[in-house]
């Protein structure tokens, strides 16, 4: 996880900042989450304590959950013992992911008492433990007994230990040749691995770091590395000492196409360009970004699940059918054999008894070559002859019906992937409710909110070319439609991703001449808009709005186009974020 000792270090060095505020509010919205409103001069701020085993972390936040109605026991002990308590002191274990909040407060004989939170951010082992001023825990989140631990138990009364520390070297207070000497004491091998084996508080993404900018991006062993290497090692430890001490960080979140991967105090190197990287202001502000943002991105996977679920399960249905259209087609294929069997049996009908399974006939359209031809035993010659005339009849017939149906099918088919593009890309709530509207109508889904009123649909994405130029972008295929069909002008310009699913891009021409460069912009955004997004070189065709037409019956977003051009570009999330209004 990113949220090691070192940007923890970040957090105490932030939280000193309020010493001297005092607590106004506690709440408890979760189980395992406190809420604390600290009041300073001027201000206050909600400092948010999570002992979530999968997101453990302390900052303020601007997005506090909603509170139960009826507060927790442990929120209520908090209140207690540290209502209008003063901040006094913030203390951090080491280099290690615990920290202490020390409040002075008032007991209940009128007592001036120092009350400390312990947040111990350690995994599944996170909690969030109330010590008084003699050491006894009063109360934790999670109670840990001796069933749950041999080494450490967490209940009311007991004496509070720290957490069991690792034997690892702390980059504030070593020096570097004590860190390079504990290096060296351990086994050879990758030097990031034993970076965070070595030192104290550092997470994988930051020993990463350290050991791209030790050796340049190759991944090296510990006694590969030559004496300049080594040099450029110290100077490391020397750079985040003083990024730490003196405050001179730079936090930054990485984004995977607009998802929040890792975080960091400092400007990460590693992934090159291949992760765009968003800078914050504190380290609050950015643990707060990340993980409202990770958790929107859980909950919007979680919420289309069911609709790519069932998306995948029409997909597939409609690919069976379309195999077994195909075979009944290409056996249809075959209908010229059975009128020849129909007229080779009347021309030899005396030479056929009832009751044959098999004959061998001359075929005198082809040089009296034998040809076998087999027979219902049940049948005269003349009524086996009218069978293969109506299997003759009906593979004509079966032709002109399965021609129509595999045309209806392969259009169905590629609807129901463009659906499943367009739910892949979504990124709120309001989107996937309007493609659940769109697959109502549609009928692949259960319309459950007959009498509901329909939401205001969301405007297409806007961006504007570095010449100028408006480009809109449909969010769904109902919106490609209205923004293709009904808002576009006809000599406004057209883009969309060649024989692949994607948004219908438009770029407003306003009257003028259209510049290559804004083209090239707009397919570009097409392609990063399709579900092309991970390729390169991705086909692009472009044509004026007048070309594009609706056939009769198409499924939302389906139409057909002519006079068109087509590009080949590369989908550039950096762009995308350029552009974007």
């Amino acid at each position: 996880m990113a949220l090691d000792g070192a940007f923890l270090s970040t957090i105490k060095t932030e939280l000193e900042q309020y010493l001297g505020s005092r607590i106004d509010r506690i709440h408890q919205p979760s189980r395992e989450e406190i809420i604390i409103v600290l009041r300073w001069k001027g201000g206050s701020g909600r400092l948010l304590l999570s002992a979530n085993a999968d997101n453990a972390r302390i900052h303020f936040t601007n997005h506090p959950p909603e509170n139960p109605k009826v507060p927790p026991m442990f929120c209520m002990l908090l209140r207690k013992h540290l209502g209008s308590g003063k901040l006094v002191a913030v203390r951090q274990l080491e280099m290690d992911r615990v920290l202490y909040l020390d409040f002075e407060t008032t007991n209940e004989l009128g007592d001036t008492v120092v009350m400390t939170i312990a947040v111990e951010i350690m995994g599944r082992h996170s909690n969030i433990i109330v010590i008084n001023q003699e050491g006894k825990i009063l109360d934790a989140i999670k109670r840990v007994d001796a069933s749950m631990s041999g080494v450490r138990m967490i209940l009311p009364n007991l004496t509070y230990t720290i957490p069991p520390l690792q034997n690892k070297k702390n980059l504030l207070t070593s020096t570097n040749d004590e860190l390079i000497q504990a290096l060296n004491e351990q086994p050879n091998g990758e030097l990031s691995k034993m970076l965070l084996r070595t030192i104290q508080g550092i997470s994988p993404i930051l020993s990463r770091e350290m050991a791209f900018y030790t050796t340049g991006g190759t991944e090296l062993r510990r006694d590969d590395l030559t004496g300049q290497q080594t040099a450029r090692l110290r100077q490391c430890f020397d750079n985040i000492r003083d990024i730490l001490t003196h405050n001179r960080t730079k936090f930054t979140v990485l984004l995977d196409q607009g998802k929040p991967k890792d975080f960091s105090f400092l400007p990460i190197a590693q992934y090159g360009g291949f992760l765009e990287a968003k800078l914050f202001d504190s380290a609050s502000s950015l643990l707060d970004y990340f993980y409202v943002e990770r958790d929107r991105v859980a909950r919007m996977k979680q919420r289309s699940h069911d609709l790519l679920k069932m998306l995948l399960n029409t997909s597939e249905r409609i690919s069976r059918k379309l195999e077994i259209q195909k075979n009944e087609l290409e056996h249809s294929m075959n209908r010229d054999e059975y009128r020849l069997f129909g007229d080779l049996i009347n021309a030899n009908l005396y030479r056929i008894q009832k009751g044959e399974t098999r004959v061998t006939l001359e075929n005198y359209y082809d040089d009296n070559k034998p040809v076998t031809i087999l027979l219902d035993p049940m049948l005269t010659p003349a009524q086996n002859a009218q069978r293969y005339y109506s299997d003759y009849k009906k593979a004509i017939t079966a032709e002109k019906m399965l021609t129509g149906l595999l045309e209806q099918s392969e259009q169905e088919l590629a609807y129901i992937d463009s659906v499943f593009d367009t739910v892949s890309r979504t990124s709120t709530d309001q989107e996937i409710a309007e493609i659940r509207e769109e697959l109502m109508e549609q009928g692949y889904l259960k319309n459950t909110r007959r009498n509901a009123k329909h939401t205001k649909p969301l405007p297409p994405l806007k961006y504007q070319s570095t010449d100028g130029f408006t480009i809109l972008c449909g969010r769904n295929n109902k919106q490609n439609d209205r923004l293709t069909l009904k808002e576009a002008k006809n000599y406004d310009l057209w883009c969309h991703t060649k024989n692949i699913p994607g948004s219908h891009v438009i770029i407003l021409s306003d009257g003028k001449e259209i510049p290559d460069s804004t083209i090239e912009q707009a397919c570009i955004l097409a392609a990063y808009h399709s579900k092309a997004r991970e390729s390169r070189l991705v086909p692009v065709d472009y044509t004026l709005v007048k070309y594009v037409k609706k056939p009769n019956g198409a499924k939302p977003g389906m139409v057909i186009f002519t006079n068109q051009q087509t590009a080949y570009v590369n989908p550039s999330a950096e762009l995308e974020q350029k552009l974007k209004q």
